[in-house]
């Protein structure tokens, strides 16, 4: 019996979309369906549609911050993955968007294990994208809450994929200006990196008023008054993410300049673009990578 196949096919089951009496909220907006919408997308409905369209009216960056950020996640993924990191955990996924985390990771390392963790019911519709990898490697989708991390870490489909006692790389990428103080997001980071081992890695980026302090109040504002939650970090509080970490070089910086290359430069499905338009202001997000000593 091929037992490696038989635990393929259960994880793959538990991450199918339901067949009927899901509401996938399709009359309101959702953080993920925005931001596909800002990388050119069309996983997005009119709700998503007009509040984004407010957002950009607000800060005109998004979208230049949505495909930095989108890129950052490409080089952060390849990095780890030539220096021997080859399990992954991927919260806040988002709506998948080729080439996703594990189609990088697996054309370095075919038996690379990447598991998503998403909460929009959407997502999980698109999920079989998620789960379509190399014949070596895993991939599995949980469909889960952040701000239940446990949710995540005691899923089946995380026991199953990840060996927890072998280096993961952790990776929040532009989720954690979606977790506000009120639900504890520093506690949340901390609880989920230690329960990962010595040698793992942290990815993490969020959004920052340091650059455009007039246009983040704005765009927050607008946020909150459409129901959305959201609060962005000076790079002080970003920093507090990485306490007990050794963050990797450069360091704390905005996602364009974090060891920038030419091969993730285009990634997303909006046209090409100048570099000269990536400015600091309009990206406005701190990211970094960090290892657990």
């Amino acid at each position: 019996m091929d037992r490696n196949g038989e635990r393929r096919r259960r994880t793959e089951r538990a991450a199918r979309p339901p067949h009927s009496g899901r509401d996938l909220g399709l009359d309101r907006h959702h953080s993920a369906r925005i931001y596909d919408y800002f990388l050119g997308g069309k996983t997005n409905f009119p709700p998503d549609r007009e509040v984004a369209e407010k957002l950009l009216a607000a800060f005109p960056g998004f979208r230049n911050a949505a495909r930095a950020n989108r890129a950052f996640m490409h080089r952060a993924a390849r990095f780890l993955a030539e220096r021997g990191i080859h399990q992954f955990l991927d919260i806040g996924t988002g709506i998948p968007t080729s080439p996703n985390l594990h189609e990088v990771v697996q054309a370095m390392v075919p038996r690379s294990r990447v598991v998503y963790a998403d909460n929009d019911p959407i997502v999980l519709a698109h999920a079989r994208a998620l789960l379509t990898g190399s014949a070596e490697g895993r991939t599995a989708y949980v469909d889960a809450d952040i701000t239940r991390p446990d949710t995540i870490l005691h899923s089946a489909q995380v026991r199953e994929t990840l060996d927890l006692d072998r280096p993961v790389a952790l990776c929040l990428v532009g989720l954690l200006h979606y977790i506000t103080d009120e639900h504890d997001a520093h506690g949340i980071v901390r609880h989920l990196v230690e329960a990962i081992p010595a040698g793992s890695y942290v990815v993490l980026s969020q959004c920052t008023p340091d650059f455009a302090p007039e246009e983040w109040e704005q765009a927050m504002e607008v946020y909150k008054m459409d129901g959305g939650s959201a609060q962005v970090r000076p790079k002080g509080e970003f920093a507090r993410f990485f306490e007990g970490l050794d963050l990797v070089e450069p360091g704390i910086e905005v996602p364009h300049r974090w060891h920038p290359d030419e091969d993730t430069s285009q990634v997303v499905n909006l046209p090409p673009h100048d570099p000269g338009d990536t400015t600091d202001a309009l990206v406005s997000m701190w990211a970094g990578v960090a290892r657990k000593p």
